[in-house]
C-alpha cells in the first residue's frame, strides 16, 4: 500500500512541476527566487533527472511528447534479461544525451501502459517519435550497439539531395546509402519510398532527389532507386552501384536492398552479425581495419571474393570481420586461441542451423588453401566442430551427465524419452533446483524408458531446436518426437515435474519409492 501511496505522490508531484512552468512567467520578478527555491526544495528529481527517464501510467504520454525521439525499454524487476540490459542501457542513455532520450517502464507497476502498446514479453524496447509509437527495437543490446543504433534515429528518415553535392558527400559515407532519383516533388513514387524509409531507416541510410538530373552520370533516365556501396568495399568482382529496376513498393524496395547491399562478402561487425547469419556463412577473421588500412584490410578480402565469386548459387555466403571485435567468440564458439594463425585469417563456417566448421590449413597467399577447404565443405567431407567436455567414463547416478559430444546418443535415443536441464555451473537457481532435480531421477530410475539428464550449456554447444537464452532451462525430448522438443514451462516442485511427465512421456511411467502423491 506504501507503495501506491508513492507512487501517487510522485504522479501528483510531475503535474504540480508541469503547472508551475506554466506559472513561473506570470509571477512578478521579486516572487522569481523564493518559488524558484521551493521548486527546487519540493521537486529535486525534476530538476535533476537520470539519463534514463522514468515513465509510468500518469505521466507517459506528457512526458514522451517532450522528445522528438525516444528509445524505451519495457521491463518487470524480477526479468533476468533486463537486469542484464539495465547497466547497457543506462551507459546508452549517457552517452546519447541531448540528443536521444532513452526512457523505462515498469510494467509490474504500470500495466495500463504496457498493455497500451502490446507488450507481452520483457524486456520489450520501442522507438517513439513525438509519444507515438514509431517502430519495434531490433538492434543491438549493447551499450554502443544501442549509442550507434539510435544516432541513426535522429534527423529526417530520408535527407532531400538538391545539388550533385549534396550527393556525393551523402554517398561518400562509411556506409552504403540508398538514393531515391524522382521527377519532382509531386512524384507519385515519392510518398512510398519516404514510408520505406521510414520503416528501414534504423538499418539503412536514406536520402532522395527531386531532381533526375543528379542521376544522370549513373545512367538514370527515369524515376527509379539507386544503391551505392561504400567505396572502402569497391573491387572488381561487382558494381558499385546498382539501380532499382521494379515497381517500387516497400516490399520491392526492401527485398532490392536485403539482398544487395552487402555484396559477395560484406565487412561482417557485431552490429550486423544477426542480419548477416541468417544464411549459411563463412567468415575469414583478421585485422581488418577499414578506418586506418583500407588497402590492407582489403588484401586477403579480395582472396575472399575471388572464391565467393567461383562458389555464387551454391548456398553459401561469404564476408570478412575484424579478429579482435570477435576474439571471445572465436575461442568459445570455435576453440580458436588468440595466437593461432599469427597475422593470417582465421576462417570459419557458420550454418543458419548452428554447424560449425574450422579451416584447420593455414590461409594461403595464392588462396589454395581456401579453395581445398571449400571443396571439401561442399563436399561434406569436414568434421563438424563442437564444444563438448569430455564425454564422462562413469555415468551412474539417478542425473544422467549429457555432453556435446554424447547428445545424440543420449537425448535422441529413439527408444528412451528424455528430460533435458541445461545449467550453468554459476547459476543459484540451478543449485536451489539440484535438491528437487535429483528426487525426480530417483523416483523414476526404475522406469526403463525414462530419462532424467542434465548438461552444463555454458561449457558444450546447445544443439539446433533447444532456445537456451538462460538457467535453468528444461526441454523434454519424447520418443518419435526428438526434431520437436518440448519446452518444460511448469512448476519446479517434484509434483509438477511428474504431472508433467505423466501426460507428455510416449509410455505409462514406472514410479518408485513415491513420497509424494501425483
Amino acid at each position: 500500500m506504501l507503495g501506491v501511496y508513492a507512487r501517487c505522490l510522485c504522479s501528483v508531484l510531475l503535474i504540480m512541476a508541469a503547472a508551475a512552468r506554466l506559472l513561473l512567467p506570470l509571477l512578478p520578478l521579486r516572487l522569481f527566487p523564493a518559488v524558484t527555491f521551493a521548486l527546487l526544495c519540493v521537486f529535486p528529481a525534476v530538476s535533476s533527472r537520470r539519463a534514463v527517464l522514468e515513465l509510468g501510467d500518469v505521466d507517459f504520454d506528457y512526458l514522451s511528447t517532450e522528445h522528438e525521439t525516444m528509445l524505451v525499454t519495457f521491463y518487470a524487476p524480477w526479468c533476468g534479461h533486463c537486469k542484464k540490459l539495465a547497466p547497457e542501457f543506462e551507459k546508452a542513455a549517457t552517452r546519447l544525451k541531448g540528443t536521444v532520450q532513452l526512457a523505462k517502464v515498469d510494467c509490474t507497476a504500470h500495466t495500463e501502459t504496457c498493455g497500451r502498446f502490446g507488450v507481452t514479453g520483457y524486456p520489450t524496447l520501442k522507438i517513439f517519435r513525438n509519444g507515438r509509437d514509431s517502430a519495434p527495437y531490433d538492434g543491438p543490446r549493447s551499450a554502443d550497439g544501442m549509442y550507434h543504433y539510435m544516432k541513426k534515429q535522429t534527423g529526417p528518415d530520408s535527407v532531400h539531395l538538391k545539388t550533385e553535392e549534396d550527393l556525393q558527400t551523402f554517398i561518400n559515407h562509411y556506409e552504403a546509402s540508398v538514393v531515391g532519383v524522382f521527377s519532382g516533388a509531386d512524384s507519385v513514387l515519392l510518398p512510398e519510398f519516404l514510408r520505406a524509409a521510414a520503416l528501414l531507416r534504423e538499418q539503412f541510410r536514406f536520402s532522395h532527389t527531386a531532381d533526375l538530373k543528379l542521376g544522370q552520370k549513373y545512367g538514370v533516365t527515369s524515376e527509379t532507386v539507386l544503391l551505392f556501396r561504400p567505396s572502402r568495399l569497391s573491387n572488381k568482382f561487382e558494381e558499385d552501384v546498382l539501380v532499382f529496376k521494379d515497381h517500387l513498393t516497400i516490399g520491392s524496395l526492401r527485398r532490392f536492398i536485403r539482398d544487395n547491399i552487402y555484396g559477395l562478402c560484406p565487412h561482417m561487425t557485431v552490429e550486423n552479425r544477426d542480419r548477416l547469419r541468417v544464411r549459411d556463412l563463412l567468415t575469414a577473421y583478421y585485422d581488418l581495419d577499414y578506418h586506418r588500412n583500407i588497402p590492407g584490410s582489403n588484401y586477403w578480402r579480395n582472396r575472399v571474393m575471388k572464391m565467393a565469386s567461383k562458389c555464387s548459387g551454391r548456398g553459401l555466403t561469404f564476408s570478412v570481420a575484424n579478429k579482435k571485435d570477435f576474439l571471445s567468440e572465436l575461442e568459445e564458439d570455435f576453440g580458436l586461441g588468440t595466437s593461432d594463425g599469427g597475422e593470417l585469417p582465421f576462417v570459419t563456417i557458420r550454418t543458419k542451423l548452428g554447424h560449425k566448421y574450422t579451416m584447420r590449413e593455414e590461409f594461403t597467399r595464392d588462396g589454395r588453401s581456401l579453395e581445398r577447404f571449400l571443396d571439401d565443405y561442399f563436399a561434406g567431407r569436414l568434421k563438424r566442430y563442437i564444444k563438448s567436455e569430455p564425454v564422462p567414463e562413469r555415468n551412474t547416478a539417478a542425473v544422467k551427465v549429457v555432453v556435446a559430444e554424447s547428445f545424440d546418443a543420449v537425448v535422441n535415443d529413439p527408444e528412451k524419452d528424455v528430460l533435458i536441464q541445461f545449467y550453468s555451473r554459476s547459476c543459484s537457481h540451478c543449485k536451489k533446483l539440484e535438491p528437487v532435480y535429483r528426487e525426480l531421477a530417483e523416483t523414476l530410475s526404475s522406469d526403463p524408458n525414462m530419462v532424467v539428464a542434465k548438461m552444463n550449456a555454458a561449457d558444450n554447444d546447445v544443439p539446433p531446436g533447444y532456445d537456451v537464452q538462460g538457467y535453468p532451462t528444461i526441454y523434454f525430448a519424447p520418443v518419435g518426437k526428438k526434431d520437436e522438443p518440448i519446452r518444460y514451462e511448469g512448476g519446479r516442485e517434484l509434483r509438477d515435474f511428474l504431472k508433467f511427465l505423466k501426460s507428455e512421456a510416449s509410455h505409462r511411467l514406472v514410479v518408485g519409492g513415491l513420497k509424494t502423491e501425483l
